[in-house]
């Protein structure tokens, strides 16, 4: 199975990231990676996801072209995740969208740490579109910026981890979805030294594109 991922943003870093991440957690998957490279570097907030989306749909016809079975968007806001599955005719899965169905199947109630405030109300209102408002306790930031969560240096992982905490005691959730693909690589790490159980949207969506294929 060839699956793919496109990066709503210009940072390629990103993108490899996200690939290697997916390839070692599922090792009997081809992951292809896409770039954006005509969007902005990273995607905070409403103006960004506009920005990001044109790009985002002249890749889906390389993906298809290339052999993908399915499509991943990957980018927790799910940029351009409608407008995308309208024009292609293979599976298309947002990140977002993966990790609530995840943490629906865990039996979770969650709550979202994201990146910076920006991007909370375009988060709140994927999860109420994708019928999940019950179920997601808060959408939290972290007051980081996309980069520099990718960069995760250890400022930047101990502000996740405290973040983290806080939405598990103060929300009384039983998971924290990991709301930015920068964070994704970080997962395990993370969820040790927090002590949470930690749902992330990029390795989600390549077990639930794998069922989307199957049952096409």
């Amino acid at each position: 199975m060839k699956l793919a991922y496109i990066n709503p943003n210009a940072t390629q870093a990103m993108t490899d990231s996200v690939v290697r991440v997916v390839s070692d957690a599922v090792p009997d998957i081809q992951v292809l990676g896409y770039t954006n490279a005509n969007g902005p570097a990273a995607i905070q907030g409403p103006e960004d996801g506009d920005a990001a989306v044109p790009g985002v749909l002249a890749l889906l016809d390389q993906a298809v072209i290339d052999g993908a079975d399915a499509i991943v968007i990957a980018c927790f806001d799910d940029t351009g995740l409608a407008p995308a599955r309208a024009l292609c005719p293979k599976p298309v899965i947002g990140i977002g969208q993966a990790a609530y169905v995840m943490a629906g199947l865990l039996g979770a109630r969650f709550s979202v740490v994201t990146s910076l405030p920006v991007s909370i109300p375009v988060i709140q209102g994927n999860i109420v579109e994708m019928g999940y408002a019950n179920a997601c306790a808060k959408v939290r930031a972290s007051n980081l910026p996309v980069l520099t969560i990718d960069e995760g240096s250890e400022e930047t992982r101990q502000k996740l981890i405290n973040s983290i905490r806080k939405a598990a005691q103060e929300d009384r959730v039983d998971s924290v979805v990991l709301g930015c693909a920068g964070m994704a690589y970080m997962r395990e790490d993370l969820a040790q030294r927090s002590g949470v159980m930690l749902v992330d949207g990029v390795v989600a969506a390549a077990h639930l594109a794998r069922a989307a294929v199957a049952m096409g």
